[in-house]
C-alpha cells in the first residue's frame, strides 16, 4: 500500500524551479526523463497523482514503480531541451526509458549530477515492492494494459517504444524470479 502522506511530503521538498526531472524506479534506475517549464515540483506531483499526465494516461509508466525523483533545475527555459536530450541519451542505453518521444541529440558533454534526489516512497514500501514475486506480476499486468491501450486506444510509435522498454523490464523481473526459484530445493532435496 502506498503511503500517500509520505509521498506528498517528499514531493513538497522538490524544487519549484523550471528544468528537467528523472523519474526512477525502486532500484533508483531512471525510467523516464521529462521537463517542466512551470516548475519541477508541480510537474512531478501531477505524474504521481495521475492528474493530467500524458505518460500516465497513456500508461507509459507505472506510478507503483516510481520511488525516486532526480531534479535538474535550470536558470532559463532556453537550456531545458538540450539538458533533457543530454540526460535521455545518457540514461537510455543503460536501461530503456519509457519516454515515447526520443529527443534529438545535439549536445555532446558529460551529464551533470542532479541537484536533488528525493525518495518519494518509504524504505519499507521499496523493500516490499522489490520482491520479484510482487514486481513480476505487477509488471505483467501493466504490460498487458499497455498492449490493450496500444491496440484499442492509441496505436502510436511512442506507445510502441514504451512497450518495448516495459517488455525488457518484464524479462528482467522474470529472470530474477525464476533465477531465484532455481536455487530452491524440491521436496526430494534436489535443486530446481
Amino acid at each position: 500500500m502506498t503511503d500517500f502522506a509520505f509521498r506528498k511530503n517528499a514531493v513538497k521538498t522538490l524544487t519549484s524551479r523550471i528544468g528537467v526531472y528523472v523519474l526512477c524506479d525502486l532500484d533508483n534506475v531512471p525510467i523516464y526523463v521529462g521537463q517542466s517549464k512551470d516548475g519541477i515540483r508541480r510537474r512531478v506531483a501531477r505524474h504521481l497523482t495521475s492528474a493530467r499526465s500524458d505518460i500516465i494516461a497513456n500508461r507509459q509508466i507505472d506510478v507503483w514503480e516510481i520511488a525516486y525523483v532526480w531534479a535538474y533545475p535550470v536558470d532559463s527555459v532556453a537550456g531545458i531541451d538540450d539538458l533533457e536530450a543530454l540526460l535521455f541519451h545518457a540514461f537510455n542505453p543503460r536501461s530503456p526509458l519509457m519516454n515515447g518521444t526520443v529527443p534529438k541529440y545535439n549536445v555532446n558533454r558529460i551529464p551533470p549530477n542532479p541537484s536533488q534526489i528525493v525518495q518519494v516512497m518509504t524504505d519499507d514500501e521499496i523493500r516490499k515492492r522489490q520482491d520479484a514475486s510482487q514486481r513480476l506480476p505487477r509488471q505483467a499486468v501493466h504490460y498487458a494494459q499497455l498492449v490493450d491501450h496500444f491496440l484499442t486506444v492509441k496505436n502510436s510509435p511512442q506507445i510502441a517504444r514504451a512497450l518495448d522498454a516495459h517488455f525488457e523490464r518484464l524479462q528482467k523481473y522474470h529472470k530474477t524470479l525464476f533465477g531465484f526459484a532455481d536455487t530452491q530445493t524440491d521436496e526430494n532435496g534436489n535443486n530446481g
